[in-house]
Order: C-alpha cells, then structure tokens, then sequence
C-alpha cells in the first residue's frame, strides 16, 4: 500500500537530507519532484495543484532557509499538509442506519460484512439487511457473513421491493435497540437513472446517519469520478476505499477529500473478515513520508496477544526468563497478525526497502515444526539440547541438524534482546511480539 508514493517521496526529500540551508530553487525542485510523484500515483490534478501550492507558500514564509534545521522544517510542512489533504482528523462512523452504495465488483457487500465484524469488536450492537432484490446471491452473501461472525442478518419475505425491505429493517432495528444498522444496495457495471431513483427513495425511507460509497481503490480516477455522480445524487458522507492492500499508487485516497468534500471512513487492506482500518489521515501521511505506522502495527498486535499472555511475557523478561516455548508463542502471534511484509512496511524507513524483498514465511513453518519435536525439557532448557538431540530433532521434524542450529542461533540473538529489556522494569513493557530472524 502507497509503495510508489513513500519510495518518490524518499528519493525527493532525500535531496535535503543533509542540507544546513535550504533554497528556494532547492524547495521548488524538490516541489517539482512531489508534483510528479503525486501525479504519477494517479492523483486528482486539481488536488495536487493546491498541494504543491500550500506547501510552497508555507515553506517560503516561514522562512526554512533561517531555520536550525531546515530539513526537518521542510518535512513536517509536508506532513501536516499531506494531513490535511488526506481530510484532518480521523472521521468516526456515526450511529444509525449506514447506507452502503457503489457500483458492482467493488466488493460491497464483502466490506460491509467487514466493517460489522470491526463495530461488533468494539462492543456495538450491530445488524445488516440487503435491499439487492436483483441479485439474490448478494443477500445470501452478506447472510453468510452475519452468520459466520455472529450478528443478525434482517431477512424478509419475497415480492417486497427495495424501499420496502429498507423500511421494515429500520423499523426492526430500532425495535432491538440495534447502534448500527448498516444497509446493503443493488450496484450496476454502470451508473442509471433507474438505480438512482431507488437509491434515493431508500435514502427519504430510512434517513440514513451515513451514505458510504464504496470504491475500488485500484481503478483510479474512474472509481472518484463515479463517487462524484452518487455525491451530486444522494449527498454522500463518507468513502470506503476497498483493495488497499492491492495498490501501490494510492492516489484515490489522497483525491477523495478535497475532490468531493468528504472524507474516507474505512480501508479494506485485506480478504480477511479483518482486515479493514480505520482511516487515519496522519497514519497514512507517515506511511507516505517512510516514517511507518506504529500505532496501527501495535494495534494489530493487541488484537492478537490475549493480555493474560502479555502478561506472562513481562513477567518471564523482568525475571531475565525466555524459553523456546515463549519463542514458538512470538511466531504464532507474529503470523497472526498477517502477512510479514506488511507488518515490516509498517515500521519506519523500512516501506521503501521491501519493493524487492521476498520474504519465505515458509521458514516460520519451518522454526515450528523444529520446537515441536523436542521435548518439553529441551524446549525449557535448551543448554541440553547435544549433537544426538539436534539429530533426532531434525529427523523428526523433516529438517537438518543445520536447521536445527539455525533455530537455536536465532533464540540467542532473542535472548541478547530480553537481557536489555531486563532493566526496564520502570516502565510498562510492549505487548509486541519480539522480532525472528526468518
């Protein structure tokens, strides 16, 4: 995700990394580099013209050339501007009945079954209903999914049209005291009058707290010029960017904002039922800027770790403990938490470095499969493990004595890490799971 982005953005800013002044022509050729950075990353022309402006009129006037540390001037500029081009603040989904519409194959109905799996994590009370009369398998999908992450799915009986569906699931909802009802619409390959006459009597029938288009972030300029129609139509108040994960350029989420004047709520970075994000403006305005995305990292891993198993951890580091049992738990939690790509171009300056970088996470197998064939002894008390161990250990996990070393090679280095975590014990330790060398 906005690979393209943070790697141009690297290169242009790196022009100044060592910069003790700053000129105009050196502004307005590292300017020139991020107008065709942005540009190249398909976003809105009008957008990137404002940007550009915004930030050359601040870096002039606030004089960078006198500042002590001009580079670091520069490049804040460019991150609160970038912020506030991506919409500001972080944009909450408001309670009531969220009217979901977009074209077909945008993956509509997949998100919203995504964003009600999110809410209901968050201790809401939440159902979902579809007025795709059209398309049966669209309301059999989104029941599966209502089924498989446990929320109730309003289904009625046939012959109703669209804006009947609609009135009956708001009216079920607010009998159940439901804090979310979020609503599914029919999509078309097209945009025609006849869609949007239902879009908008269904809009007059539930008086939606929310109209969220869902785009594909992957079809560029289209996916914003459609998402201009359904605005000028039914006056949209959020946008759901789906396939995130899938596009390096980004440039739809850094148009939406100032193109239609409403911000995105949510992205999809994922097939998961999880994998759906709040969007955060300044979250993404580091990403860009290479300078990672802790929070979000640190999220996923509280997800992950259960706090009796965080716990635990902390306590074996105060007491200078780590055993290779704790080791296989860090593995499990770490591929948990998704893909290792994704989680390393979460932290800072590494984004740009994983363009080519091939990660086996065969190996995390691997590692497993070697724990797993010693003796909970061994794995306590890894000092017994000799060659007639190490032999057996590897045939019974299908690999080498090699292997083998690898992996106790790899809990040392683990170890050196606990040792300096040792002398924190003033300060709250991190429910992140420990690195592996893969």
């Amino acid at each position: 995700m906005l690979e393209l982005l943070t790697e141009k953005f690297s290169k242009a800013l790196g022009r100044i990394r060592d910069t003790r002044k700053l000129t105009e022509k050196q502004i307005n050729d590292i300017l020139r580099d991020v107008r065709s950075a942005l540009l190249e990353a398909d976003v809105d022309y009008d957008v990137v013209k404002s940007f550009i402006k915004r930030v050359r009129e601040r870096a002039l006037r606030e004089d960078l050339a006198q500042s002590p540390s001009p580079q670091d001037s520069f490049l804040i500029t460019i991150y609160e501007e970038l912020i506030n081009t991506l919409g500001g603040q972080k944009q909450d989904l408001n309670r009531g009945v969220v009217l979901f519409v977009g074209l077909q194959g945008t993956g509509k109905t997949t998100t919203i079954g995504k964003i009600a799996n999110h809410l209901k994590g968050h201790g809401f009370k939440v159902a979902v209903s579809s007025t795709d009369i059209r398309r049966p398998a669209a309301m059999l999908q989104l029941q599966r999914l209502a089924d498989k992450i446990g929320i109730t799915y309003y289904g009625f009986e046939e012959g109703l049209t669209a804006v009947e569906i609609a009135r009956k699931a708001v009216e079920r909802a607010k009998a159940e005291g439901v804090e979310y009802l979020l609503l599914d619409t029919a999509g078309r390959l097209h945009i025609d009058e006849e869609l949007m006459e239902e879009l908008r009597a269904i809009k007059e029938v539930v008086k939606p707290s929310e109209v969220l288009y869902v785009a594909d972030a992957m079809q560029g300029q289209s996916a914003l010029e459609a998402a201009k129609t359904f605005h000028e139509i039914l006056g949209l108040t959020g946008v759901v960017l789906t396939k995130m994960d899938g596009d390096a350029r980004g440039g739809v989420a850094l148009s939406v904002k100032e193109a239609l004047g409403v911000g995105v709520k949510f992205i999809g970075v994922g097939e998961k039922i999880e994998d759906i994000e709040p969007f955060y403006p300044d979250r993404i305005a580091q990403r860009i800027l290479g300078l990672g995305d802790i929070q979000t990292l640190l999220e996923k891993a509280n997800r992950v770790i259960p706090e009796d198993e965080a716990q635990a951890l902390a306590h074996k580091v105060l007491k200078g403990e780590f055993d290779l049992e704790d080791m296989l738990k860090q593995i499990r939690f770490i591929k948990s938490m998704g893909p290792l790509d994704k989680l390393l171009g979460m932290l800072p300056g590494i984004g740009p470095q994983l363009k080519n970088l091939k990660i086996d996470e065969k190996k995390f197998k691997k590692t497993e499969a070697i724990i797993l064939s010693m003796t909970k002894q061994e794995r306590r008390n890894p000092k017994i493990i000799n060659m007639s161990r190490k032999q057996r250990i590897a045939k019974g996990s299908g690999t080498t004595v090699s292997d083998v070393n690898k992996v106790l090679k790899d809990y040392e280095e683990m170890k050196k890490i606990i040792k300096k975590l040792k002398g924190m014990q003033g300060m709250p330790l991190p429910r992140f799971p420990f690195p592996f060398k893969g």
